[in-house]
């Protein structure tokens, strides 16, 4: 039996998230990073120009975006960071495993910065 010739099997859609946009950002391209956090890497206080959206590859992740309470994201969760909002935490939860997430920056024709440290 050939791949064209095998029974059709259902493909599952898992919903992971659903994110509201701006309708005022019109995103004319999307940067999609893979970033590695060593055991107990933290990210510090900061937030995107641009909406992010992205999963967690591997790892734990303590993520909490301002006004709304500190989430444990495991491998597979997706996430979504608002532009121009505090991320509080965005953390690798393990002191002894490395995490890797998928980051996915929606982008304006004139914007190129992706992230921006705050005090």
């Amino acid at each position: 039996m050939t791949i064209q010739n095998a029974p059709r099997e259902a493909i599952v859609r898992r919903p992971l998230l659903t994110a509201i946009l701006d309708p005022a950002n019109l995103t004319s391209r999307i940067e999609v990073k893979q970033i590695e956090f060593k055991p107990g890497q933290v990210t510090g206080l900061h937030l995107h120009p641009c909406p992010v959206t992205g999963y967690i590859a591997k790892g734990t992740v303590s993520f909490q975006v301002e006004g709304e309470p500190v989430k444990t994201l495991k491998a597979g969760d997706a996430f979504f960071e608002p532009a121009n909002t505090k991320i509080l935490h965005f953390d690798n939860a393990s002191a002894i495993e490395a995490m890797t997430f998928i980051a996915f920056y929606l982008l304006g024709k004139d914007e190129h910065e992706l992230i921006r440290m705050l005090e």
